[in-house]
Order: structure tokens, then C-alpha cells, then sequence
């Protein structure tokens, strides 16, 4: 049984149809990339699974629970997480302290009067595990802001990973980065999914980053599916090529 599926997840705004039917069927431990060219509705897609967006029509399953028109919150608890294309951090706060806000919030008890203590330690025990997980221990205790942009962005997958979801949406978690980070930060990420396991929606622009961590490949043009499978058949698929490698070359 898949662990995410989609099944005619549409999303309309007025004549605009941002997503067209999407399918899609994501088993647990499996690196799924989307792709598509800018327009495709891969952000509108992330928006609609996290519920920062309704879908239109269709329905949306996660571990067995229909999702769909939740709100982001509860989605979040039931064990999706995500990151964003734009840094979002407290530059000011540590790296660790950044990790352990993130798992707070999702703790059912965060507001309680009572019983913070062990709520704030839970909290550090899995920021300090998520940091350990993405190489990031060294620099637990500096400022976030003064981080360079390749472990900002790493963190911010730290941050993801400190609400123990069991699945991960990264939203072009390479974005911004130099050449040489974007080599460093893809080497960190393979390790950490290779040794997590952890199920993955991987949204990328650089093609070299999705074939290198991607299992498997789903391709939207103008907010419908045109191709699905892995890299190497996405590779071959001529509507592929047409719509969206082709114009990379």
C-alpha cells in the first residue's frame, strides 16, 4: 500500500487550471522527484498535499487518511513535513535552537502551562538528532544567519526532519546555492536518505541533483502528469524532452 497517493487532484483558480487530474502513488522509503518547467504546478502540487491550498477536486491519501482540505497543522502532525524554496530561519537563534522550535510545534503539549520542561528536551533530543543526521553537529551552536547558504539550507531540512514525519517534501532545496555547495549539499542529502530511508517528494530544477537522488520521476506540463517512471525512462520519454530537458540543452 502506498504510503501518499493522489488520485485527480485538480486545482482551479477561476479559468486557470494550475492542476489538471494529477495522479500519483508514493510507496514508503521512496525518493519521488517532480519536475516540470516553470508554470508546471509543481509548488501548487506541494501546497495542496501540505494544505496550504484546497484542492479543487480530488483526493488526497496519507498512511490510510484521507487529507484533503486539512488544515496545514493537523497534516503537519499526522507526519508530513516540508521546506521551502526561500530560507525561512531565525537568523539570530543557533541551529540547534532553530531544530528544536521546529519539533516543539508539532508537539501536542507546546502550549500547556505545565510539563514544559520535558517538552523543551524532547524537543533538543530531536533537534540534536535530525542536525546529527545531516552533518550539521559541528555547528549546532552557531547563529543561523551566519551559516553559509548550503547548510541554511540543510537546516532547514534538519528543521523538517526534527517534527519526525514520514515523509519529506523538499521544495528545490539546492536553490541559491554555488556550484561547489550544490555538490556538497546533494553528497550530504544522498548519505542521509540512503541511511533514513525516509520517503521523499523532491520538487528540483538542476536535473543532475533529481537523477542523481530520485528513485523515481514525475513529470507535470500545464498542471496535468505526462510522464511518470524512472530516470532513465523519464530520460527517453520524447514529451519529456519536448516539454521540459530539451530546453535545458
Amino acid at each position: 500500500m502506498a504510503l501518499l497517493e493522489l488520485d485527480g487532484v485538480t486545482r482551479r483558480y477561476g479559468a486557470l487550471v494550475a492542476l489538471d487530474q494529477v495522479a500519483m502513488s508514493v510507496e514508503e522509503g521512496e525518493v519521488r522527484a517532480v519536475i516540470g518547467p516553470n508554470g508546471a504546478g509543481k509548488t501548487t502540487l506541494f501546497n495542496v498535499i501540505t494544505g496550504t491550498v484546497k484542492p479543487t477536486a480530488g483526493t488526497i491519501r496519507f498512511a490510510g487518511h484521507a487529507i484533503a482540505g486539512l488544515p496545514s497543522h493537523q497534516i503537519c502532525r499526522l507526519g508530513v513535513s516540508r521546506t521551502f524554496q526561500i530560507t525561512a530561519l531565525f537568523p539570530e537563534m543557533s541551529a540547534r535552537d532553530n531544530a528544536r522550535l521546529a519539533a516543539q510545534a508539532r508537539h501536542a503539549r507546546r502550549w500547556l502551562p505545565f510539563g514544559g520542561g520535558h517538552v523543551f528536551a524532547e524537543a533538543e533530543a530531536l533537534a540534536d538528532a535530525a542536525l546529527q543526521q545531516l552533518g550539521l553537529t559541528a555547528i549546532a551552536d552557531r547563529p543561523a544567519g551566519l551559516l553559509s547558504h548550503g547548510d541554511q539550507r540543510l537546516l532547514e531540512v534538519a528543521m523538517a526532519m526534527a517534527q519526525q514525519p514520514r515523509v519529506l517534501l523538499l521544495d528545490e532545496p539546492t536553490q541559491g546555492l554555488s556550484v561547489e555547495e550544490t555538490a556538497q549539499a546533494v553528497e550530504t542529502l544522498a548519505r542521509f536518505l540512503k541511511a533514513s530511508r525516509m520517503t521523499v517528494l523532491l520538487v528540483e530544477h538542476d536535473m543532475e541533483v533529481v537523477f542523481r537522488l530520485a528513485d523515481r520521476i514525475t513529470v507535470l506540463h500545464r498542471g496535468g502528469v505526462i510522464a511518470d517512471g524512472t530516470p532513465d525512462q523519464v530520460k527517453a520519454d520524447a514529451r519529456v524532452q519536448d516539454a521540459y530537458l530539451g530546453g535545458l540543452e
